[in-house]
């Protein structure tokens, strides 16, 4: 389905030190990376290489979550929604609710508490099962058209998506324990470097920080959920436990955020996305979005982080200083 057009609409011309800012810490990192900026309330927007495509990893979990709200906003289902997860339902990598489903004939919980836990701790078996409880991979991508997210691709769920990265086909096999690992590692590594550098170059999950952002926008000016859903995703996202050194880690006291994190797959030295999106609120009550998301880096993980702190650092330091509203055209 083709996304529906966005008028052109008028937007203030972005702060010229804080572009010049965020270029300079753009230019200055010794990776790939993406960044990206928008005033919730103005509405401008800059960013360095921002319409590239970078690998989301779990930053697509947020797709799986307005796509749940939005199946709530539209009656098709309720987040007291009971369901049952088996061993069937397990991923890999990190999963805290696996300890919950292994040894017991199944575990019951509702489609709300799934998404806190795949939002809050990035769970990947509670994202894939609350994925699959509101229409799978078809609907994520269906709503992705209908609002009209931009360039925000989404693949078939974490299992699908860190097999064929690796070159694997999924087995639920690989769910327990190390069975994963002794499998990708037991394919030719120049296979694996192939493959690895096929999906930094073209990801399948890939996605724009400039189309992050705006969507990040949208959804705290209210426009993609009901204000009831809108207040549910972002306290939920305001509750995210991972990342404590991402984007958080530039806040002063008194601002807050509400956000996910991606982290991607190691090969080497080299890590194929490294991420961290979300929303900063100042005391007074003004937003933006704030998108970071680092597509290949070999870098100390402190080097990415402060790289992430320093962008906080520089809108919090707009923000304070103040900026104009000379209005451009732009889309």
């Amino acid at each position: 389905m083709a996304a529906p057009s966005r008028p052109v609409v008028m937007r203030p011309a972005p702060p010229a030190l804080l572009a010049s800012r965020i270029n300079g810490l753009g230019a200055g990192f010794n990776g790939r990376v993406g960044i990206a900026v928008q005033s919730v309330e103005s509405g401008w927007r800059l960013g360095w290489r921002a319409d590239e495509l970078y690998p989301q990893q779990s930053v697509s979990k947020m797709w799986v979550a307005l796509t749940a709200l939005d199946a709530v906003d539209k009656g098709r289902v309720s987040l007291d929604d009971r369901v049952t997860l088996t061993q069937g339902d397990l991923t890999l990598f990190n999963q805290p609710i696996a300890q919950k489903v292994l040894g017991q004939a199944g575990y019951t919980t509702s489609l709300g508490a799934l998404m806190f836990e795949a939002i809050t701790k990035s769970d990947n078996t509670a994202n894939d099962k609350l994925m699959r409880s509101v229409g799978g991979p078809a609907a994520v991508r269906r709503m992705i058209a209908e609002k009209g997210l931009g360039q925000i691709r989404f693949y078939d769920g974490e299992r699908a998506l860190q097999s064929r990265i690796a070159g694997l086909t999924w087995s639920q096999s690989y769910s327990i324990g190390d069975a994963f690992y002794k499998a990708r590692n037991a394919l030719p590594l120049s296979l694996r470097q192939s493959l690895f550098n096929r999906y930094i170059e073209d990801p399948y999950d890939g996605a724009s920080v400039s189309a992050i952002v705006d969507t990040l926008a949208r959804l705290k000016r209210g426009e993609l959920l009901s204000p009831a859903s809108t207040a549910r995703l972002l306290t939920t996202m305001g509750n995210t436990r991972t990342g404590k050194n991402r984007l958080r880690g530039g806040l002063k006291p008194g601002w807050s955020l509400s956000h996910k994190t991606g982290t991607g797959q190691v090969l080497g030295a080299v890590q194929a996305g490294y991420n961290d999106i979300g929303i900063i609120t100042a005391p007074d009550g003004r937003s933006y979005a704030v998108a970071v998301m680092i597509k290949k880096t070999s870098t100390p993980l402190i080097t990415r982080m402060t790289l992430m702190n320093n962008v906080v650092r520089a809108v919090i330091e707009q923000h304070e200083a103040g900026s104009g509203n000379r209005f451009i055209l732009s889309r």
